[in-house]
């Protein structure tokens, strides 16, 4: 099975990272964790997205904050999938990180997801494993009819409450 990066622009990621790390560990997706910056070590983020196809790796999630160049920087040195994460900040809420993640010229996707969204990052990643993994593909049906089941219940306690 093939791993995803995870990258965080700093250690300070590392609360919503986790969730992403998590999911992954759950579904039993393998993944290496790394603190790499698109400012302050620019070199080291660059050399990771360059070797990432070749050291085994079917996707990439970039979580940042603030100026959020890091899935924009990953991107532009490999063609694998990058699930950029913007991450809350104090000063705009996420918006900044989020605006940065998203603009991506033609040419340099970045699938982005919601602010601090680590384990939609993770379950998209996996959906693209399971393009070619039937086992995780099973897991992910099997995750769905599980919310389908807690809301029907939650469905059927309000009916019941109210109608």
């Amino acid at each position: 099975m093939k791993k995803i990066g995870v990258i965080m622009g700093s250690d300070s990621d590392l609360p919503v990272v986790e969730k992403a790390v998590n999911t992954l560990k759950e579904y039993g997706v393998p993944c290496e964790v790394h603190v790499f910056s698109a400012h302050r070590t620019p070199d080291q983020a660059a050399d990771f997205a360059m070797n990432a196809r070749a050291n085994g790796f079917g996707a990439i999630i970039a979580a940042a904050g603030m100026a959020a160049h890091l899935a924009g920087a990953l991107a532009a040195r490999t063609t694998l999938p990058i699930v950029g994460i913007p991450v809350k900040s104090k000063n705009l809420d996420g918006v900044d990180a989020l605006y940065s993640t998203v603009q991506m010229p033609s040419g340099m996707p970045v699938a982005t997801v919601a602010i601090d969204g680590a384990v939609n990052a993770a379950l998209l990643c996996i959906e693209m494993l399971a393009i070619t993994d039937d086992t995780l593909a099973a897991r992910l049906d099997e995750a769905r009819a599980k919310g389908q089941a807690k809301v029907l219940a939650a469905n059927k306690a309000v009916e019941e409450r109210f109608n």
